[in-house]
């Protein structure tokens, strides 16, 4: 008599963790802070537009040096990358799948319909979509140049900075990403202390305040480069 075989196979920790909707939401988080992170730095980096043309190029160098002579020219460049593409990626099939998970488990109809949540997190989900289509054509415009106004310079990313936000067009693009992304930032922010256990009844009211200052440090420092431009301060 031939024994059976058992083709059936447990999940593995990892498919397990990612199925459920703890799991997500980590996934979330986690990716969350990490382009938080990148953000802070980047809009950092961004201001330095105001100490002149050298100042900013001469760091855009600096940003493909970075490691040498250990790593090769733009190696971190491009691993920063990677993370961040691993990041995004991650924390939009996350938020997809649990916006899908929670539409289903949602009666057919609600008998009284309240605007309870803040409009913050009302839009998340058309936030991230207006910042996911920015983030396209904000690498069009500024690394490629398949989409800049005027004559694109490789190497010369003040020059193409101040180019983009000569146009009205580059400037209203701009102003509502950043305007989605401090609200995205607001919400996600507390959003993803809550689901790393981070937050508590004593500490709410802090982690809320945080989320607003970074919200709105996030929002002006990324806007002042435009109206920069606009006003004449970078030329």
């Amino acid at each position: 008599m031939a024994l059976a075989t058992r083709t059936d196979r447990r999940p593995s920790f990892a498919r397990t963790v990612w199925d459920s909707t703890v799991g997500k939401k980590t996934v979330m988080a986690v990716s969350g802070l990490i382009m938080l992170l990148y953000l802070v730095v980047h809009m950092i980096g961004n201001l330095k537009i105001f100490f002149g043309a050298d100042e900013f190029n001469h760091y855009a160098h600096w940003l493909r040096t970075v490691g040498e002579p250990f790593m090769h020219y733009e190696w971190t460049l491009w691993l920063v990358r990677i993370v961040l593409v691993v990041a995004l990626v991650a924390h939009a099939t996350s938020a997809y799948q649990l916006s899908r998970r929670d539409i289903r488990a949602r009666p057919s109809k609600y008998v009284h319909k309240k605007a309870r949540a803040s409009y913050a997190t009302r839009t998340m989900r058309w936030g991230g979509i207006i910042l996911g289509l920015f983030i396209v054509w904000h690498i069009l415009d500024l690394t490629t140049g398949t989409v800049h106004s005027g004559g694109f310079q490789e190497g010369y990313p003040y020059q193409n900075v101040v180019d983009t936000f000569s146009t009205w067009y580059g400037n209203v693009v701009y102003i509502v990403a950043m305007l989605a992304l401090g609200l995205h930032v607001r919400h996600g922010f507390w959003s993803a202390a809550q689901t790393l256990g981070v937050g508590g009844r004593t500490r709410d009211r802090v982690l809320k305040a945080v989320a607003d200052i970074l919200a709105l440090l996030l929002t002006a420092g990324f806007i002042a480069v435009p109206v920069g431009v606009m006003t004449g301060v970078v030329s």
